[in-house]
């Protein structure tokens, strides 16, 4: 009798991460290589990725391009992935600012005297507590690119903020999508 695989797929940082710079795409459509190429990753973490995401339905590929579902993606974002993908703190480092540090969220919080978060980063601007980014290639990318940057720290602000930074940047997302 042959034997039936008993495996749950489950999606995985890096698959939330590739759907964050697919959003952050403004291109028509985007390649796999060119998908790779501006989020950092290899063509078979692309690869892999998105039929994670297509397993869990949120992108369909159209024409072997792959297309974000967004209703899904936004309930995904706004009500699971907090869950899925938990902020990781660490203690003062030099890094990159993110969450309700950084654009677009900068400019609708005051500033406080506690430490802002940070992706700990080597060429960091700035010291703040470590929030570790949801992928180890996202902080370069982000310098890269500065929609994927601000998508980047929205889900930051989603996953780690208050009350009032995660309704803010679940706003500011849907004017995003």
């Amino acid at each position: 009798m042959p034997r039936i695989a008993n495996r749950q797929p489950a999606l995985k940082a890096q698959d939330l991460y590739l759907l964050l710079a697919l959003a952050a795409w403004r291109g028509e459509s985007i390649t796999y290589p060119e998908l790779a190429a501006f989020a950092g990753l290899s063509m078979s973490e692309v690869h892999g990725a998105l039929k994670r995401a297509e397993q869990a339905r949120l992108l369909f590929f159209d024409a072997k391009r792959p297309t974000i579902i967004k209703p899904a993606f936004k309930e995904f974002l706004f009500h699971g992935a907090r869950y899925a993908f938990p902020p990781a703190r660490g203690t003062m480092v030099g890094g990159i600012p993110t969450a309700y540090a950084a654009a677009p969220l900068k400019a609708h919080i005051a500033p406080s005297a506690d430490p802002p978060p940070v992706w700990p980063y080597a060429q960091g601007s700035e010291r703040g507590i470590a929030l570790i980014p949801l992928y180890p290639s996202a902080p370069a990318a982000a310098l890269r690119n500065a929609t994927l940057y601000e998508n980047l720290a929205l889900f930051d602000a989603l996953r780690s903020g208050n009350a009032r930074e995660r309704t803010l940047a679940q706003k500011l997302f849907e004017e995003r999508l």
